[in-house]
């Protein structure tokens, strides 16, 4: 039997609810410096429903309000800054175990980039103490075939008030 299928795939009613980013780390497979693309700053919501439906947005801290009302309006700079600042899918989801690690794999259907649409962005997914979630993927360095970069999502669940 395949590795993905030995094991029973996580619940995943433990993802359930919404979750705000703690942090957003990129290492590299080179050994050079890690970076946070939006910032030490960026906030982000994941959420988690029942029913399979899942979104995700991230923006980095203190966005510049645009100069009009409408993004149609406004100069084309202001919208390339807004869009470069601002990182958003959703979707259906399901987990499973791959290779011995537990995963969330995001069956993207609406995103902010249209390359995402119709894309799995598969996840591992790590939980730990203070109700974290940690999700962690690699892909190649744009523009590499060598070096690596490894995503690292840090995830809060924030009770109801």
């Amino acid at each position: 039997m395949p590795a993905s299928h030995s094991q029973a795939s996580p619940d995943p009613s433990l993802l359930w609810g919404t979750w705000h980013l703690q942090r957003w780390e990129i290492a590299y497979s080179d050994g050079r410096p890690s970076t946070l693309p939006f910032g030490p700053d960026a906030t982000g919501l994941i959420v988690y429903t029942g029913d399979g439906t899942m979104s995700a947005c991230i923006a980095r801290a203190a966005r510049p309000p645009l100069s009009g009302q409408s993004t149609r309006s406004v100069p084309e700079a202001e919208r390339l800054a807004a869009f470069e600042s601002y990182f958003q899918y959703a979707g259906r989801y399901h987990t499973r175990v791959h290779e011995g690690r537990a995963q969330v794999v995001h069956q993207v259907s609406h995103a902010l980039n249209p390359n995402f649409v119709g894309s799995e962005q598969v996840r591992n997914m790590d939980f730990g103490e203070g109700a974290t979630l940690t999700l962690s993927a690699s892909d190649p360095l744009p523009g590499s075939t060598t070096v690596l970069r490894h995503h690292r999502l840090i995830w809060q669940r924030k009770e109801a008030a």
